[in-house]
């Protein structure tokens, strides 16, 4: 019984891990538009250009802006974001990131 109880806690822990891992993907058939921003002046020379950046929310995603960023670290480059188009499934937005020069 005890032997039974402790496979059926590690079968849950298993499934509950996988669960918790997965992620879902947002895939959406065509892809949002918005406003044309203008890029306002560099607030120092070691701030970059944040452009189009969009957040999933629910199933859909909603354009969270473009604006003036510094970065993490010293030597840090930004990696903008971009739309990937998979054919199966639509238009899936990939963020953008900060990537070390190390």
């Amino acid at each position: 019984m005890k032997k039974n109880l402790v496979k059926l806690m590690m079968v849950f822990i298993i499934v509950g891990g996988a669960a918790f891992s997965a992620s879902s993907q947002i895939y959406v058939k065509v892809r949002p538009s918005h406003n044309r921003v203008i890029r306002t002046e560099r607030p120092s020379r070691t701030h970059v250009w944040i452009g189009e950046e969009w957040n999933a929310e629910g199933t859909n995603y909603k354009y969270n802006g473009s604006h003036w960023a510094s970065p993490p670290n010293q030597g840090d480059r930004w990696r903008k974001g971009y739309w990937h188009h998979d054919r199966n499934h639509g238009h899936q937005w990939v963020s953008g990131s900060w990537k070390s020069r190390r």
